[in-house]
């Protein structure tokens, strides 16, 4: 199952970001804010847009290059650079969890993470600012890519029914989008 599938990025458990036999995107992941920064290319740069005088006299705008995926993202909505970047870094953390698929065996034992959010929640309502939040949106994920973008097969794998699974994943726009370019990718028509 690995490749380059609609393209995304390589599959991170084909890369070096791996350890100990983890998949390399759950590693990046897992990665602090600090340890995240120092795999990045870090640009720095004035931007044009809203705020004023001010806004033209600092290079106050973001930009990350993860060296390891090659992702690319920015921020330049805030006069500060230091809220610039922890919001760059947000959006990579983002970048890499909608981009990076890990190896899945159908069937397998769900990772530590996942297991927690279901003993929380069966239905899988997992709040956004939860530090797992990314994780467990790269191993549904994970789920549906090793279950050729089958909703209810990957919702039987994940321990959820099919309407927790499709709430869950209407939840975020960006999801909801990479999950119909991966059904569209096996053939499937677009959820709805």
């Amino acid at each position: 199952m690995g490749g380059r599938l609609w393209g995304m990025g390589r599959p991170a458990d084909e890369g070096d970001g791996g350890g100990g036999g983890v998949p390399g995107g759950r590693v990046w992941l897992g990665l602090s804010d600090a340890d995240l920064l120092a795999q990045c290319a870090v640009d720095t740069y004035r931007a044009s847009g809203p705020g004023g005088q001010k806004r033209s006299k600092t290079s106050s705008a973001v930009r990350l290059r993860h060296e390891p995926t090659g992702l690319l993202v920015t921020a330049v909505e805030s006069r500060s650079q230091h809220e610039n970047r922890a919001r760059a870094l947000r959006r990579l953390r983002q970048a890499i969890a909608l981009s990076q698929r890990s190896r899945v065996e159908p069937g397998g034992p769900p990772p530590e993470f996942f297991a927690a959010a279901l003993e929380r929640d069966r239905s899988l309502r997992v709040n956004r600012r939860h530090p797992d939040y990314w994780l467990i949106i790269q191993y549904v994920l994970d789920v549906l890519f090793a279950w050729r973008g089958r909703v209810q097969a990957a919702a039987g794998g994940l321990g959820i029914s099919t309407g927790h699974l499709v709430r869950f994943l209407k939840n975020d726009a960006k999801l909801w989008e990479q999950v119909n370019r991966l059904r569209r990718a096996f053939g499937h028509r677009p959820l709805r």
